[in-house]
């Protein structure tokens, strides 16, 4: 697989791999993520049971709550950064450029930040990078970190339609690389479910 990451199920007690650690604002933005594992490790987490998730609530660029429920009907792919992480900074345009090219109905990368700042964190390192794909959504009192037990950033899950986790992966991966791209459309075509707007939340109405 190309980038860095390390899938397993959601069962799976796996080594703790090399990431950022949570809890310090100032975490050195050069920290070096885990060596690659080769698309096996893909392959491996296709028979994967799924897992509830908890309930998990954060907010979007104009302070409105969004719950993860809200995006029922199609797999997610969510994931935990911020901008004082390195390896979260240098996989961010490929997320972007996932949710480009599988961004839809049936596929959404929720990309939650957990800096402080917020809102002001992030819209800024948006625009700095050139990322325009993915919507703005803030976790500034790290609430995820507990319900969803982080143990470091970048941490990215992969929810199928019914809210159910499938895995993670700890550390910075190339989500846009053809392998990668191959391995998430295998969980993709199982109904488009209703209609949403812009950021991805579905409608109820009106």
């Amino acid at each position: 697989m190309a980038g860095a990451g390390l899938w397993w199920s959601a069962g799976a007690a796996p080594t703790p791999p090399e990431v950022l650690r949570l809890g310090a604002a100032d975490a050195p933005s050069g920290a070096t993520p885990v060596a690659s594992t080769g698309v096996d490790k893909l392959e491996k987490f296709k028979g994967a049971e799924p897992k509830p998730m908890p309930p998990l609530s954060f907010i979007d660029a104009e302070g409105r709550r969004v719950d993860l429920a809200d995006f029922k009907d199609r797999v997610i792919l969510l994931n935990l950064w911020a901008t004082w992480c390195g390896p979260c900074v240098k996989e961010m345009p490929s997320l972007d450029r996932l949710q480009a090219q599988l961004g839809g109905d049936a596929f959404q990368v929720v990309a939650l930040s957990l800096d402080r700042g917020g809102r002001a964190a992030v819209e800024p390192f948006y625009k700095k990078t050139g990322v325009q794909n993915l919507t703005v959504f803030l976790d500034p009192a790290s609430d995820s970190m507990k319900a969803l037990s982080l143990r470091g950033l970048p941490t990215t899950i992969l929810v199928d339609p019914e809210g159910r986790e499938l895995g993670r992966v700890e550390g910075a991966v190339e989500w846009d690389a053809p392998e990668v791209v191959t391995f998430l459309r295998q969980f993709l075509g199982r109904g488009g479910g209703p209609a949403r707007d812009r950021s991805g939340v579905m409608k109820t109405g009106g």
